[in-house]
């Protein structure tokens, strides 16, 4: 074992009954059991969670009935495309963007195990980790913390440190990895890596920036959702940020938690693009550092951007935005209807500019299109 990383890890198989004790004595236990177990009884599912002595336990009998319950429950299609590039033997850093804090990585765990594949470790921010429960089921998920925040002293060292333990779970542990493209979800509906996350992986291999990411095997992967996770609270959010630096409330992160599990979906797909190859990076090899970093983000998000799928919600939301029908070919008028129906949610906001709440809830949906027009005029 390598106590190195004991501040940020995943839980060994070793803590596994442990943590399970804890969670089963929670009192949130019977209101889990009848989400992911509907009609069992709570103390069969009891016995069943103190028998496990592994991850691979957990995932398997847990963490894959949430996710079928998730899919069966929030979504009228669940699709995904690209996994028949990977190689189950071996390991991979998947650049996500990311959309909802748990099932972005979580439904892509989940497409990997129907597919024969071992699950990937996934970051977890420390913010995050706000109740013994939430740490218990994260880290019996694979879920590693990641500090955020701090003075730039403390930052550069929390970097230093993820970016060595990424490169030990790949190269040393033999684990797969996910990790969102940027620090955060995207609140509207703009999909774009920072570079910073990119210097990050290069911290841990500075003398050779090719090599650096060229042994991550880096996978970008794009998340679409019909319905936008949390977009009614990504657009609140964003109105108020308007007017001073937003801080959050007590409780909001495991909210947009629920939230972005209960929360009707509508179509979902998840696709695996194409490997940042080592040829990929050699086109950049004579930039400067800086640059290299930029320029290897710009190519992940013209990945994600490029698989990213467009329903009747987005363009709906652009002609709506724009006050034109540009887009009318794409949807009908039931879809129409129903997604101004769903908008009238915002007028139950006491705010002093309703309009403006309306124009950044549409931008969440509208964005995407114009992400890829903007990647279409530049190729």
């Amino acid at each position: 074992m390598n106590n190195q990383f004991d501040d940020i890890r995943p839980y060994y198989d070793s803590e596994i009954p442990a943590a399970m004790q804890r969670i089963v004595d929670s009192d949130f236990f019977g209101l889990l059991c009848t989400y992911v177990y509907p009609g069992h009884n709570p103390a069969d599912i009891r016995k069943m969670m103190l028998s496990f002595r592994t991850i691979r336990d957990f995932q398997l009998e847990v963490m894959r009935c949430v996710n079928e319950q998730v899919i069966a429950r929030s979504t009228t299609a669940f699709t995904y495309s690209g996994v028949e590039r990977l190689d189950p033997q071996k390991q991979y850093l998947f650049v996500s963007n990311h959309r909802d804090i748990m099932l972005d990585a979580c439904l892509l765990q989940y497409i990997l195990y129907k597919n024969g594949h071992e699950t990937t470790e996934i970051t977890f921010g420390a913010n995050l980790m706000s109740s013994p429960l939430v740490i218990d089921i994260g880290k019996a998920n694979k879920m590693f913390r990641v500090e955020r925040g701090g003075n730039m002293k403390d930052f550069y060292h929390a970097s230093m440190h993820l970016s060595d333990y990424i490169r030990y779970v790949l190269t040393e542990k033999g684990q797969s990895l996910w990790i969102a493209q940027r620090n955060g979800r995207t609140k509207d509906g703009i999909d774009q890596t920072d570079q910073g996350i990119v210097k990050m992986f290069c911290m841990s291999e500075p003398t050779d920036k090719i090599k650096a990411l060229a042994d991550l095997h880096i996978i970008p992967v794009s998340v679409s959702y019909e319905w936008e996770s949390c977009d009614i609270l990504k657009a609140l959010e964003l109105y108020e940020s308007r007017f001073c630096p937003y801080v959050k409330k007590p409780g909001e992160d495991l909210n947009s938690i629920l939230t972005g599990i209960a929360q009707p979906k509508g179509r979902v797909n998840i696709t695996f693009c194409p490997e940042v190859t080592e040829t990929d990076l050699c086109q950049f090899e004579h930039c400067t550092n800086n640059e290299y970093h930029r320029l290897v983000a710009q190519l992940l998000d013209e990945r994600i951007i490029s698989a990213y799928q467009l329903t009747p919600n987005n363009y709906i939301a652009h002609d709506l935005r724009y006050g034109q029908q540009l887009y009318r070919d794409h949807y009908t008028d039931e879809e129409r209807k129903a997604f101004m129906t769903y908008m009238e949610q915002l007028d139950k906001f006491d705010i002093a500019e309703p309009d403006v709440l309306k124009d950044i809830f549409l931008g969440i949906y509208a964005n995407p299109i114009d992400s890829k027009a903007h990647l279409t005029a530049h190729k």
